[in-house]
C-alpha cells in the first residue's frame, strides 16, 4: 500500500489583473510585491518540507516528491503543495515490520512543520510498530508454550520409561 505524505496545503490565488487600475506598472505595486513574496515562502516551505520527508525516509520512499504548482503573476511557477509517496506495507517478519514502521514514522514527522496527513501517517506507522511487537509476543509465547510443552511431554516420557525400565517384581536367579 502507498499512502502519501503531503504537507498543508498553501493555497494562494494566483494574480488576477484589475483592469482598473490606477497604476500604469502592476509589477511595482504593493500587493504585487505581496503576492510574489508569499508565493515564494510557499514554495520555499513546500521544497524544503517535501525534501525533509525525502531524506529521512530512507529505504521506505518510493519516488521523489510531487509538486502541485500555482503560476504567479510574474509568469513563473511556485510550488504551493506537494507529496512524498511511501511504502507502508508489512515486512516478512515482526522485525521486519517493527523497523519499517519506525523509519514510516520518521519520514512522516521529519519536517518541522508536519501536515494533518503527515500525523495520520505516522499514526498509521505506530499501529503497525504495535503490530510487529504483537506479533513478536506472539511468536515468543507459542515458542514458550511450545517447549514447556516439549518438557512435560519429554518429563512424562522420561517417568514412564524410568518405571518401565525397573521391574516391579524383580527375579532374582
Amino acid at each position: 500500500m502507498n499512502i502519501q505524505i503531503s504537507p498543508s496545503n498553501y493555497q494562494y490565488s494566483s494574480y488576477t489583473s484589475n483592469h482598473n487600475t490606477q497604476s500604469s506598472n502592476p509589477e511595482k505595486s504593493p500587493s504585487y510585491q505581496a503576492l510574489i513574496t508569499k508565493l515564494e515562502s510557499s514554495d520555499t516551505k513546500v521544497r524544503a518540507h517535501e525534501a525533509a520527508h525525502v531524506a529521512a525516509g530512507g529505504g521506505v520512499v518510493t519516488g521523489g516528491a510531487n509538486f502541485s504548482y500555482t503560476k504567479g503573476p510574474d509568469g513563473k511557477m511556485y510550488a504551493t503543495a506537494g507529496e512524498v509517496p511511501i511504502d507502508t506495507s508489512e515486512g516478512k517478519d515482526p522485525e521486519e515490520t517493527i523497523r519499517k514502521a519506525r523509519q514510516i514514522l520518521a519520514a512522516a514527522m521529519a519536517p518541522s512543520d508536519p501536515s494533518p496527513q503527515d500525523y495520520r501517517v505516522a499514526a498509521t506507522a505506530a499501529v503497525m510498530e504495535m503490530r510487529g511487537h504483537l506479533e513478536m509476543s506472539k511468536k515468543l509465547q507459542d515458542s514458550i508454550n511450545g517447549q514447556n510443552a516439549y518438557k512435560s511431554a519429554a518429563s512424562s516420557q522420561s517417568d514412564s520409561t524410568s518405571m518401565e525400565s525397573i521391574p516391579s517384581n524383580p527375579i532374582q536367579s
